[in-house]
């Protein structure tokens, strides 16, 4: 963990003197071709400094957001798009835009928008705190239950592994946002909306799970996918083009990350996953175009029933790779690792 965590600090420290860079230099190039080919040496750190990090904790975020989240921001930013876009915010804010999980509101007391509710975020801190404090004792009682895991039924490991994705992810972005939230004062975009309430795979995808990764793909891909293929195929083919091209690239995504969290080759099961569901939700948009309010099913139904699909697709496509590679024993073991590491280093930090 020692070896570990060096490597770690290593890795962020070589990040933040990149993303400098970028800042400083590229950000004077003109927009286009010639920022992009200054960028190409980022890209290229981005994509091996993960390979330094071998466990779950580390490696994985690290993962997620350099080669995922750093390298399409800076895409965007080549062209003068996305949130990195012109004008230059401060050094910090770059920094904290490129890589984390967090959408910044620009000017969110703005006297021009008078309905914002000035003081919101401020007045939910302590109702955030608590909540963060229940998700972060229901993921240790999760971790506990792996230890009965030779006494428990397949499917209620499976809902511990769907138990434990989800608070991990509410625990891990919400941290990564806390400097910029708490330190600078920044507005932040909800990261989710509570998807155990989706009342189907569009509200699912679209509006409540992980809109850090909505707001990235739809600049990046969905909107280029569609504005070009309008022109060649109509409006009504462009957006089921587009929608599948998102997924797809989701998909391609995930299966970059299961490679640096398996170092082995790909079997493409996490990528037929999101075309699975890509093709699932431009489907249930068209039914629901076709049958407009005439006929829907009731949310205490549909809500099941997605939750139902998402668990059954998943159990197929989405946790084999991780499974047979060791990735879920692997992260349960990292626990009371770290736990150990913390409390020998625990006098150093008092």
């Amino acid at each position: 963990m020692e070896s570990e965590t060096n490597n770690f600090i290593k890795v962020w420290i070589l990040t933040n003197i990149s993303l400098c860079y970028c800042f400083y230099i590229s950000s004077r190039i003109p927009k286009g071709i010639l920022r992009l080919i200054s960028l190409l040496p980022i890209f290229y750190l981005f994509i091996i400094l993960p390979f330094n990090l071998h466990s779950f904790h580390l490696g994985g975020p690290t993962t997620f957001f350099l080669v995922w989240f750093g390298i399409f921001k800076l895409l965007l930013f080549s062209f003068d798009l996305g949130p990195l876009c012109a004008p230059p915010p401060t050094l910090f804010q770059f920094i904290s835009t490129a890589i984390l999980p967090i959408k910044i509101i620009q000017n969110p007391t703005n006297s021009e928008n008078p309905n914002y509710p000035v003081g919101k975020t401020v007045a939910n801190m302590p109702k955030m705190s608590v909540l963060f404090a229940v998700k972060a004792l229901l993921l240790a009682l999760v971790v506990r239950s792996y230890d009965y895991r030779q006494h428990l039924h397949p499917y209620v490991i499976l809902a511990l592994y769907f138990c434990h994705m989800y608070l991990g992810l509410e625990i891990v972005m919400p941290l990564c946002a806390t400097p910029a939230r708490a330190l600078f004062k920044f507005e932040l975009e909800p990261q989710s909306n509570k998807p155990y309430l989706s009342t189907s795979l569009q509200d699912f995808w679209g509006r409540r799970w992980n809109l850090m990764v909505t707001n990235i793909l739809r600049p990046t891909t969905y909107d280029p996918v569609l504005r070009i293929s309008k022109r060649v195929v109509g409006l009504r083919w462009a957006r089921f083009l587009a929608l599948m091209s998102a997924f797809a690239v989701s998909g391609l995504m995930h299966e970059v990350i299961y490679y640096y969290l398996t170092r082995v080759s790909p079997t493409w099961e996490v990528t037929w996953f999101f075309v699975l569901h890509g093709l699932c939700v431009a489907i249930e948009v068209e039914v629901k175009k076709a049958v407009a309010e005439r006929w829907r099913f009731h949310p205490l139904v549909s809500g099941p029933l997605t939750l139902g699909f998402l668990a059954v697709t998943a159990n197929w496509l989405f946790f084999p790779q991780l499974l047979r590679n060791g990735v879920d024993v692997k992260a349960i073991d990292e626990y009371p690792v770290m736990v150990d590491f913390v409390k020998a280093h625990m006098p150093l930090l008092s």
